[in-house]
């Protein structure tokens, strides 16, 4: 798979036509400014008057030269209010410049903040296929640095840009009023500045895309490492881990290389060049046309203000040309960014129908990731409510297919899995999810307190939360914490042992009164005291609630109404312990002779040691 196969079902942001990245980012930009439109149109209206105010000091310089200097006329009162018009009007310029950059940056701070909650809340509703291919690392990159593009492209590019070029527009016309022969001259500027743009795009394009993409995948390998630290450390693989990371940043860093001799060769020293040249070859024209007698007093002053314009046109290019490098990255990054959330998010059903006794069944039910390739073949299955089923099997047997299609996580047939009679795709999402409980094999933490933990940002009142925690058999450890219910558990739960965390787990799901609870593998890391604790808060739900356990262990689910073992993506075997264990040369019973005998062996070992 592409390290970026997330951003797009077809081809990473990085290989798609320039035409196509240009196209994505200005979308997202119109959409992330579409509520600040007055605030845009207000900061555009400033710049264009603080630049026509800018640009009546050279005429005002011109004018002083010509009508005062030149002729020798010391009109102090004129020259004075001269001046003094020529100061007020840049005090002007500087204070609306000052409002134009306030509203500016207030647009794209708001701009980044609207498109990350948007791109946030996108990937929240993202289907469980998204995942499955999605690294992590990246994710997070699309999420933090790539969103951060869009201001980039608000303040560094598009509005200095848009600066440059108004401040270099007046600079033009009017050179162009002044003396149209000498206008010519300067215009030469423009297919010069054109060739060393296409220069600059067509070396440092290439890099600056591998950059952003070697920098995406820093991140990754960052977040698996933090992540799996523990696996690293204990294999010894901290060395190959650190030398596969030293790859990356060394290609990163000749990436970044590439890109900045780039910037080095041929954006300001070649434009500085440019323009010393220009105005070398500017008072050489100036000097001819002294020499053949054509030169009035009056040109003087057109002299001066040419060379003024000179450095307004030039510095403009020089800050257009410059913004390519900071273009480049920025509109890959808001490509990447809008490829996201084009992403198809998981439907979301908004049917009438309700849970209200639990009842499961299952009918003719198939299921392939990939066509051709089926995982479930033809179940049928009833689980009647407030039951206690277990579903059991061998690794890669389907169970884990099975509680996915439960819980929705991927489409399944039309008619296939119903609750209460209804086909569950026409149960309306936010009651089907209020409605189930889901304790994970690995229990997903916050780092917050044991309430925030069990609450899971619902409202819940104290008495809720404390009912579940004593339903999970929790409430007793918890209020032993030197805080209770308000005791901070650190990243991933550190503080709690991975029994406790599994309890916390049920007492979460159990928070929510579900009428369904899935319970996925989760025993199957925990020690056997804790196993009981498990058992027990089970056996207080029967009837209440109904239960499907996805097990490993098999004493988990040995109580169970019904346990139906999967084989293949096949239910091979159903009934309950006893049942199961009276089948000669049976599938369950063979898994739990296995499991008894593995535990004797745990024992002794326990025992000599």
């Amino acid at each position: 798979m592409p390290a970026d196969a997330l951003t797009t079902p077809g081809q990473p942001a990085e290989d798609l036509p320039r035409r196509a990245i240009f196209g994505d980012a200005a979308t997202l930009l119109a959409r992330a400014a579409a509520p600040e439109r007055r605030h845009l149109f207000h900061a555009i209206g400033w710049l264009l008057l603080a630049a026509g105010l800018e640009a009546l000091g050279p005429l005002a310089g011109k004018y002083l030269i010509d009508q005062y200097l030149v002729p020798r006329q010391a009109r102090w009162v004129e020259i004075a209010a001269l001046l003094g018009g020529a100061l007020a009007a840049g005090w002007i310029a500087s204070l609306l410049r000052y409002g134009q950059m306030v509203r500016l940056a207030g647009l794209a701070m708001r701009s980044v903040q609207r498109v990350r909650e948007q791109v946030y809340g996108h990937v929240l509703q993202l289907p469980m296929t998204f995942f499955d291919r999605a690294i992590t690392g990246q994710l997070v990159s699309r999420v933090t640095n790539d969103t951060e593009a869009v201001k980039t492209l608000y303040v560094q590019v598009l509005f200095v840009m848009l600066d440059s070029l108004i401040v270099l527009a007046g600079a033009v016309l009017a050179m162009l009023w002044l003396d149209w022969r000498l206008m010519l001259i300067v215009a030469t500027l423009a297919p010069a500045v054109g060739i060393i743009v296409a220069l600059y795009q067509r070396i440092s394009g290439p890099a600056v895309a591998g950059t952003r993409q070697l920098r995406s995948e820093l991140n990754a390998q960052m977040a698996e490492s933090i992540a799996g630290m523990p696996v690293l450390q204990a294999s010894n693989a901290t060395t190959r881990f650190r030398e596969r990371f030293s790859a990356l940043n060394e290609a990163h860093y000749a990436s970044r290389q590439v890109e900045l001799r780039a910037n080095a060769w041929l954006l300001r020293p070649v434009l500085d060049l440019l323009n010393v040249s220009l105005l070398a070859v500017l008072i050489w024209s100036f000097g001819l046309r002294s020499q053949g007698g054509a030169l009035g007093a009056v040109e003087v002053g057109i002299l001066y203000a040419f060379v003024n314009y000179m450095s307004r046109v030039v510095e403009p290019l020089i800050q257009i040309t410059m913004q390519f490098a900071q273009l480049q990255q920025a509109l890959v990054g808001a490509a990447r960014v809008h490829a996201l959330l084009k992403e198809a998010q998981a439907p979301r059903p908004g049917g009438a129908a309700r849970i209200r006794e639990g009842d499961i069944r299952i009918e003719g039910l198939d299921f392939a990731y990939q066509p051709g390739h089926p995982v479930l073949h033809d179940l049928h299955l009833h689980m009647a409510p407030g039951s206690f089923h277990g579903i059991v099997g061998h690794t890669g047997s389907g169970k884990t297919t099975l509680l996915s299609l439960l819980l929705r996580f991927y489409p399944a047939p039309a008619g296939a899995i119903r609750i209460d009679g209804t086909p569950v795709e026409a149960i309306a999402e936010d009651h089907f999810r209020d409605s189930i409980g889901l304790v994970p094999q690995d229990p997903f933490l916050l780092a917050a307190s044991v309430r925030e933990n069990i609450a899971m940002g619902r409202e819940l009142s104290d008495g809720q939360v404390v009912q579940a925690a004593r339903a999970a058999r929790l409430h007793e450890f918890i209020t032993g914490l030197e805080q209770g219910y308000d005791t901070p558990l650190g990243e991933g739960g550190a503080r709690l042992s991975v029994g406790q965390k599994q309890l916390l787990a049920i007492a979460r799901a159990l928070a929510g009164e579900p009428r369904i609870l899935f319970l996925d593998e989760a025993t199957s890391h925990i020690d056997s005291e804790t196993e009981q604790a498990v058992q027990r808060a089970l056996a207080d739900l029967r009837g209440k609630v109904t239960i499907v356990a996805i097990a490993h262990r098999l004493s988990t689910v040995r109580d169970a109404d019904r346990i139906v073992v999967l084989n293949h993506g096949r239910i091979a075997e159903r009934g309950t312990h006893e049942e199961l264990m009276a089948l000669p040369e049976g599938i369950y019973q063979r898994l739990y002779q296995l499991q008894q005998l593995q535990d004797d062996e745990d024992e002794d070992a326990l025992a000599d040691a």
